[in-house]
């Protein structure tokens, strides 16, 4: 069979087609996948980490904070942050830097630890933000951060320089967060310290014995709890971010933080308005309740009358006592501990109706048990029935603790000037990101560090910089020959 010759293509039909089919294959070849794209899962997550837990890196790795805290509240924030793995740049004055590095010092020419307890895990960085090189590095600073964090007086941000608008024109994902003593309102332009707070915020007003003043606690509800709200909103703020691609401000007044600390109060308010509240020790005793939540000493808020015990060794240590609660659950038990069956069975005292007048003298003879044992024998035997109980632990008991140490919640950190000191670890554990305490920087020790590997200066422009007096704390007149 004679085989037919395809026709030959013209000249320029044949080069057409030709480029053709080379453009259909150079478009038919598609990249190769990237390494990172083969982690993805099915809807779009990275796959689980193949790595040991605590070994796949810190929870806020990469993120970058722009710390202008200082005193309590704002460094709370920032150290927990600095805690979970975030790169916390803290901006200090020209030798002088934060206030709390010098206030209630123990230890001659070294950092207090009213500053190193709240400062661990961050770098430190001097700047003159009034100079113009100062400036500069701040520009660089927050066009490198993710989050900038400050709790200075009201508006002295923006007197700086700093507003919400400049700082979103030079980075449109920067997450603004700050801590104030008031949100907006009469007071919104008024400084807030600790013990202000917890004024103001509701606390001091149910703290304390009903015949005596108002009373704040020894806790730091108004400082450290309102820095952990502000993380818990910086947190918030980075996620949503991952969604819109922009920054936002993030706001936490002081006085917002103790008032939802202290929201079991609010609810008594309100409770307060259809009859008296039956779990305070005041109703048992025939005290009429006036029109605002009183102050109960030491009953329980919540719902289960409470109180504090003497235990064996009261009369030289006053820390001898443990806090017993006298559960509904648990009543049968507890007459049974204490040598009172007969109370199981007693109508003045077998339901807690019944009992709520007698809440004073049942106390009393619980008491009569518990002076004849240590607080850690209550605590034993009350555990063992399941009776809730809580011994009262001295700061000395606390730093001495051995299950606190084990498990970081009390850290022994090594400083070079102030030698080894105890601080407060991270209070939340993370099986995969697990937290590593490093001690308080010294002032300025990260300057040249931050300058040169973070914002990219040269070695020349940092001598620069530092002849300029931007870094550095003004030089003091030499005084006059005699």
């Amino acid at each position: 069979m004679a085989v037919r010759k395809k026709a030959k293509p013209a000249k320029g039909k044949a080069k057409t087609k030709a480029a053709s089919k080379k453009v259909v294959a150079l478009k038919s070849k598609k990249p190769a996948a990237k390494p990172a794209a083969k982690a993805k899962a099915g809807n779009g997550l990275p796959r689980p980490s193949s790595k040991p837990f605590g070994q796949a890196g810190k929870a806020l790795e990469g993120v970058k904070i722009l710390d202008f805290t200082h005193v309590q509240s704002g460094p709370t924030c920032t150290q927990l942050l600095a805690y979970m793995g975030a790169d916390c740049i803290k901006v200090e004055r020209p030798g002088v830097g934060d206030i709390t590095r010098g206030q209630l010092r123990d230890v001659k020419g070294a950092d207090s630890l009213y500053f190193t307890m709240l400062n661990a895990n961050k770098r430190s960085i001097t700047i003159d933000s009034k100079h113009p090189k100062g400036k500069d590095i701040l520009n660089r600073l927050i066009k490198h951060c993710d989050v900038l964090v400050e709790n200075f007086a009201p508006g002295a941000l923006d007197r700086m320089g700093l507003t919400w608008e400049y700082i979103h024109k030079l980075n449109p994902r920067m997450i603004v967060a700050s801590v104030k003593g008031f949100g907006p309102g009469p007071y919104e332009d008024c400084k807030v310290y600790e013990n202000v707070a917890q004024c103001t915020g509701g606390a001091a007003s149910t703290t304390g014995f009903r015949e005596g003043p108002p009373v704040v606690t020894g806790a730091q509800i108004g400082d450290s709890g309102t820095g952990l709200h502000l993380a818990f909103g910086i947190v918030t703020a980075l996620y949503q971010r991952n969604r819109t691609g922009r920054g936002q401000k993030v706001f936490a007044a002081m006085q917002d933080g103790v008032l939802n600390l202290a929201r079991v109060k609010l609810r008594d308010q309100q409770r307060l308005a259809h009859g008296p509240l039956t779990e305070y020790s005041q109703y048992g005793e025939g005290v009429p309740f006036g029109s605002a939540v009183p102050r109960a000493g030491n009953d329980s808020g919540g719902g289960q009358p409470g109180w504090i015990l003497k235990c064996k060794g009261w009369e030289t240590d006053p820390d001898a006592y443990i806090y017993f609660i006298t559960q509904a659950p648990v009543w049968e038990a507890i007459c049974d501990l204490i040598g009172k069956p007969e109370w199981k069975t007693d109508p003045d005292y077998a339901k807690p109706p019944a009992r709520l007048p007698r809440l004073k003298s049942i106390f009393a003879t619980i008491e009569e048990w518990t002076m004849t044992k240590t607080k850690f024998e209550v605590m034993d035997l009350c555990n063992a029935v399941d009776i809730p109980v809580g011994p009262i632990l001295s700061m000395k008991e606390i730093a001495e603790e051995k299950s606190l140490r084990d498990t970081g919640t009390v850290v022994e950190v090594d400083h070079p000037t102030r030698g080894k000191y105890l601080t407060v670890g991270n209070p939340v554990k993370m099986s995969d990101s697990v937290t590593e305490v490093k001690r308080s920087p010294l002032l300025g020790e990260h300057t040249d560090e931050i300058l040169t590997k973070v914002l990219g200066y040269t070695a020349k422009e940092v001598e620069e910089i530092k002849g300029s007096g931007a870094i550095t704390p003004p030089q003091k007149p030499e005084a006059a020959a005699a």
